[in-house]
């Protein structure tokens, strides 16, 4: 079967995380991503993570993690000859995505009011920090910026200690995420109507929409979040705690999980102990069950433990490193990495979180070099040859 975005096609004039992870989300449901990238470097993220020699090749690792299955084309946006490109692009996709700051596409003179005079349909996503319109509009999308308004920091760290930024670019990716789904209903629409729509994705607003639970507790019963390290606002005991070998996490959120683990770790006793007895008792009653939970646990080491809660219906795992989990044999047999092998530039890539069973949902060919599908699109645009080679001098292309 074909994967459900088969035949779209996405201009992707994107840079660095948000929107190509965006786009890399819509490549693995089948569409084709043609990446717009400037001449001179192309996407900024080719220059950046762990292998300086890949950077220095414009092959950085950060560029391949969310590039694979994707192409390159490289058009100088700024000139009439790019832009005349561009325009006959949009003509034949069904999606333009860009992440520039508010205004700079339409100072381009490729916004959506004149992308949609050319292709109605075409659906047309802005991804940007703040939104399109609003005071904070034209500051730039940095993640360790928005994580920091959006109140993510803080509510992640210990009371006792200051704010601390989640270990990965978060707001990024689900302002990605948020992105994809976007323009998936909005796909939806144009295949049906033949009208296209604009889409303006805000970080800070994808953020704060994903944190749900948190934001409700104020808006509805005034509750202000605060730090609480690794426990669970929700429940107790739920939270990370220390065994006789590594750490384990413990969601013990039920009534029935939490008197399984009670049996399970041989103190039965504190199913009736009034501190205990009651869900929102044990709430407030935090550290004492949290003491009496980690000297049970001092017996045996966390992957014992895990196995054990595992069979006994009490929700556990262990902590993991990155290393760690992506050895699990877990994901090995779900595929979850694609390997590409060829001498130059080898890749691994991780997938994007979902099967569809039967077929294959992993990136169809590694992160493109740049500019390599720059010349076969010409072509098929009608540039000759000596059409394509006269763009390179000006350099338009």
């Amino acid at each position: 079967m074909a994967l459900p975005l088969n035949g779209i096609r996405i201009l992707d004039v994107t840079n660095v995380l948000a929107g190509p992870f965006c786009s890399f989300q819509l490549a693995l449901l089948g569409a084709e991503v043609i990446k717009i990238e400037n001449p001179k470097s192309g996407d900024l993220a080719r220059q950046l993570g762990a292998d300086p020699a890949a950077s220095r090749r414009l092959m950085g690792i950060s560029f391949v993690a969310v590039n694979a299955g994707k192409q390159s084309v490289t058009i100088n946006l700024k000139s009439p000859e790019g832009k005349k490109i561009f325009k006959q692009l949009v003509g034949i996709s069904h999606v333009v995505l860009e992440n520039f700051r508010p205004g700079v596409m339409k100072r381009l003179g490729l916004d959506y009011a004149v992308l949609s005079a050319i292709h109605p349909a075409i659906v047309y996503c802005a991804v940007t920090g703040f939104g399109q319109d609003g005071p904070l509009a034209m500051r730039p999308a940095y993640d360790q910026i928005i994580q920091g308004m959006s109140g993510v920091m803080d509510v992640t760290g210990t009371a006792e200690g200051t704010p601390l930024r989640a270990g990965y670019p978060v707001c990024d990716t689900i302002g990605g995420v948020t992105a994809a789904l976007a323009i998936c209903a909005a796909l939806v629409e144009s295949r049906a109507t033949g009208r296209g729509r604009m889409i303006d994705v805000s970080m800070l607003e994808a953020t704060l929409a994903s944190m749900g639970w948190v934001v409700s507790n104020f808006l509805n019963a005034g509750v202000i979040p605060v730090r609480m390290g690794n426990e669970n606002f929700t429940a107790a005991p739920s939270g990370t705690f220390r065994t006789a070998d590594g750490l384990l996490n413990i969601a013990a959120n039920e009534t029935i999980q939490y008197e399984k683990l009670c049996d399970l770790l041989e103190r039965p006793e504190l199913k009736g102990d009034p501190r205990f007895c009651d869900r929102e008792i044990r709430r407030g009653n935090r550290a004492a069950i949290n003491r009496e939970v980690e000297q049970a646990l001092s017996t045996r080491g966390a992957a014992e433990w895990e196995t054990l809660m595992t069979e006994a219906g009490i929700p556990a795992g262990r902590v993991l490193s990155v290393p760690e989990i992506l050895a699990h044999p877990h994901l090995r047999e779900r595929k979850f990495v694609t390997s590409f092998s060829q001498a130059d530039s080898p890749q691994q890539v991780a997938s994007g979180g979902f099967l569809f069973p039967g077929d294959s949902v992993a990136p169809k060919n590694p992160a493109p070099a740049l500019s390599q599908d720059t010349d076969r699109w010409l072509g098929e645009l009608g540039y000759s040859r000596e059409q394509i080679a006269e763009l390179r001098s000006k350099g338009a292309v």
